[in-house]
């Protein structure tokens, strides 16, 4: 599928006047796929086809993200994301789902397990997450100089000199070495990311990786003790987030269930979508 078909096959929700992109097809369970940094929900596009075959899925474009509005004035935080996502879901009569999330959206969900472990009342409930590489535990994330730069005063000066060159050669390390993203994968990703001038929220949007330092026990525990079933599918050649954080999952969550894919990257569901299926699928049915 073409960016441009993803987007026009998608609607528009308004959220506190804000709008939100998102798509939905499929029937059966809900699914809810939350998409990583910086990029958006046609992060699914590859593995989209298939899960709707089997499942009714959603995906929204988070605020700031794709083709949702991107304010300037807005405080970017976990926090609100999931309070968008929990808005969105309300709004569809959504109350139990499974979640398959990336990156940036880890953190998100850990922001909802720690809503569920702290309210016995929680009006979600959540049947089952599968993780991809995500920055899940500080002790393990290790930022591209990029990002490093972007936390810096220096980040609202470098949003000026970001394009999609910047982001070629970041893809380039984090992606594995025989699953690189194509020429035209890169400009989608792009597109996503410029739309709306997303450039101007890039430093505030990025400011999650600090919030993940401050929530690092919660966030932890959140994981480690909710009786949720739970997966980690994750890209071992990953620089950010691959074997490394794999095994410190394996060490601090009891039962760890940890599937690797050693020669992937960053992105598996980009870079492998066939083996993250399988595999997901694997975790469906042992439910």
């Amino acid at each position: 599928m073409k960016l441009q078909d993803w987007k026009n096959s998608g609607s528009y929700y308004l959220y506190k006047n804000y709008q939100i992109f998102y798509r939905e097809e499929g029937a059966g369970v809900p699914l809810i796929l939350i998409h990583g940094f910086p990029t958006s929900s046609w992060d699914w596009n590859k593995v989209w086809d298939v899960l709707v075959k089997k499942y009714s899925v959603y995906a929204i474009d988070m605020l700031g993200y794709g083709f949702s509005s991107k304010p300037t004035d807005f405080r970017y935080t976990i926090a609100s994301q999931v309070d968008l996502w929990e808005a969105f879901l309300k709004e569809k009569g959504i109350t139990t789902f499974h979640i398959l999330a990336h990156d940036y959206g880890d953190t998100v969900v850990q922001e909802m397990l720690a809503r569920l472990r702290e309210n016995f009342e929680y009006e979600f409930k959540i049947q089952s997450v599968c993780f991809l590489n995500g920055g899940m535990f500080p002790e393990t994330n290790f930022p591209t100089f990029t990002q490093r730069m972007l936390l810096t005063p220096f980040g609202t000066i470098l949003k000026h000199f970001m394009g999609r060159n910047t982001l070629a050669k970041n893809f380039k390390k984090i992606f594995g070495k025989d699953t690189q993203a194509s020429e035209q994968e890169i400009d989608e990703f792009w597109e996503t990311i410029a739309y709306n001038s997303g450039k101007n929220v890039i430093p505030k949007l990025i400011k999650y990786l600090t919030e993940r330092d401050t929530y690092k026990i919660r966030w932890r525990e959140a994981i480690q003790y909710t009786d949720v079933p739970k997966r980690l599918i994750d890209g071992a050649v990953d620089p950010i987030s691959g074997r490394h954080m794999a095994e410190f999952y394996q060490e601090i969550v009891p039962d760890a269930d940890v599937v690797i894919l050693d020669a992937i990257g960053h992105y598996p569901q980009t870079e492998a979508p066939q083996e993250v299926l399988d595999h997901y699928t694997e975790f469906r049915k042992q439910l």
